[in-house]
């Protein structure tokens, strides 16, 4: 949940002190954007790169907290831990998308996954990535539970403190509906006294860095893209024991981080704006630069981490953590390059943890050719749809994944798998091949996620089948999937 903090106690002093810092870098950013030719290095090439969320378990397929003991055996700066002490978070050395680059990323990814997967055993546990992990129950989510970073406890703390002490509730509608389905079903509902039920939810979040010229459309692009990529790679159906959507983690997120009390801004803000939610697809497309998510942030969203940071320069330290506290599907990201020079970046975050490695390098490869594709069209896609039904597609899609209705471009009606299919996956080779990325790994990838949307078998579809077909347990459940996980091969291919 992004950059750690020196302390988990503020006073009102410090909440004016980052919002006078906060505005000041937001002008000075806005002063960027209307230069953009000369505050960002027009480069034309893509840069991809990806972070994964995992968790750790016992024995019995039981949540294992233990991630700082964890940690200091794996010894690696690419993972870290996360909210939970029991998960941790994968990152990777970002790539340009050239040449062989798919293959290189898989090769960076599984040496990771296997260093991870070691160090868990060393510690007579095991390593997982999964949307929601099946065997989760409440009590796993208590505050003991809470890896030791003052940001999760200040977010904790201000997040509850906007809502007046009350729970955080969660209602999610049951989708199967007049429908035979594994598993109990039925509305969904819980109260959580903290955020750690956020820890339910792992992901894939695919990072672009695009061009300043450009990062608008793709900006644009990425938003339309969140349903098929819901939709192909949905991977959290049960959540306690229940199975409610296909990917759960789209509700789930979006209530927990729902209230934002117009009338608890750190004195800040007028009491008269109305909460918007700090995780959504947006309130619509962008017009004219990613600068309107910026001005958003610091009109809309109150200051949660009031960190005393270095002031001055043109490293925007306060403005790229609020940002961080901000959790939109695609996040736009201010970064800085080696040489200290500026960049944009879109955080895609709409994919649950994987199922595979390769899976997870073919569900990215898709991505960033979709992404091309959709980004460089003579005639901007988001002029050919609507946002609201982007909007609608997306939601569909959590719910029903690849069986979900859709309308597409120029309101053509189908279903997801069939626009995955006839239409996306014709765009997705275009993207790569224009990139001039390597045919085989081309072909590679793409022939694994045509494989995926042509069988159908995604990991929440997966998860169902074995389920209805077994009427096992969550525990028999996740050790089958464990099984089928270290076999290495892509979900498509999983046995029951």
């Amino acid at each position: 949940m992004g950059q750690e903090i020196s302390t988990d106690r503020f006073t009102e002093a410090d909440f004016t002190r980052f919002h006078d810092c906060l505005c000041q870098e937001t002008n000075r950013l806005a002063e960027w954007f209307a230069r953009s030719a000369s505050s960002f290095p027009e480069t034309p090439e893509l840069v991809g790169g990806f972070e994964l969320e995992a968790c750790l378990l016992d024995r019995n397929c039981q949540p294992a907290t233990i991630n700082q003991s964890y940690l200091s055996q794996l010894d690696s700066d690419l993972v870290v831990e996360e909210l939970a002490s029991f998960n941790i978070e994968i990152n990777t050395v970002p790539r340009t998308l050239e040449s062989n680059c798919l293959s290189l990323m898989q090769a960076d990814l599984d040496k990771t996954w296997q260093e991870c997967v070691q160090a868990a055993q060393g510690l007579d546990a095991r390593f997982l990535s999964i949307g929601i992990l099946p065997t989760l129950q409440p009590e796993h989510l208590s505050l003991t539970n809470m890896s030791d970073r003052a940001r999760y406890r200040a977010l904790n703390q201000r997040l509850i403190h906007q809502r007046r002490a009350r729970h955080i509730h969660i209602q999610i509608p049951d989708p199967h509906v007049n429908s035979s389905i594994a598993g109990p079903v039925g509305d969904f509902s819980f109260d959580s006294p903290n955020i750690m039920i956020e820890a339910a939810a792992t992901s894939f979040q695919i990072h672009l860095q695009v061009p300043p010229s450009a990062a608008l459309r793709y900006f644009n692009a990425s938003t339309i893209l969140a349903a098929p990529m819901v939709a192909i790679s949905a991977n959290s159906p049960y959540l306690f024991g229940r199975n409610l959507w296909c990917e759960t983690r789209i509700p789930l997120f979006e209530q927990i981080m729902t209230i934002d009390n117009p009338v608890d801004r750190g004195g800040q803000f007028p009491d008269t704006q109305d909460p918007i939610s700090r995780v959504s697809l947006g309130r619509g497309y962008l017009k004219d630069s990613m600068m309107e998510c910026f001005l958003e942030n610091l009109e809309n969203f109150s200051i949660l981490l009031p960190e005393h940071l270095e002031t001055g320069g043109d490293r925007f330290n306060h403005l790229r953590l609020h940002n961080g506290t901000i959790w939109r599907w695609n996040r736009p990201l201010i970064g800085f390059n080696a040489d200290g020079s500026p960049h944009l970046r879109i955080e895609h975050r709409v994919v649950p943890a994987v199922t595979s490695v390769v899976d997870a390098i073919a569900t990215a490869a898709f991505y960033f050719g979709l992404v091309h594709s959709l980004a460089t069209q003579s005639i901007p896609p988001e002029t050919r749809l609507i946002f609201e039904q982007a909007q609608a597609n997306f939601y569909a899609a959590a719910r029903q994944g690849l069986n979900a209705p859709c309308v597409w471009l120029d309101s053509s009606a189908m279903t997801m798998q069939q626009l995955s299919i006839e239409i996306l996956m014709p765009l997705a080779y275009q993207g790569l091949t224009a990139l001039r990325l390597d045919p085989a790994d081309v072909e590679c990838y793409l022939g694994v996620i045509q494989e995926r949307i042509s069988t159908g078998q995604t990991g929440a579809q997966w998860q169902q089948t074995f389920i209805r077909k077994h009427s096992a347990d969550m525990r028999s459940l996740v050790s089958a999937y464990l099984d089928n996980q270290m076999t290495g091969h892509p979900v498509h291919q999983w046995l029951m």
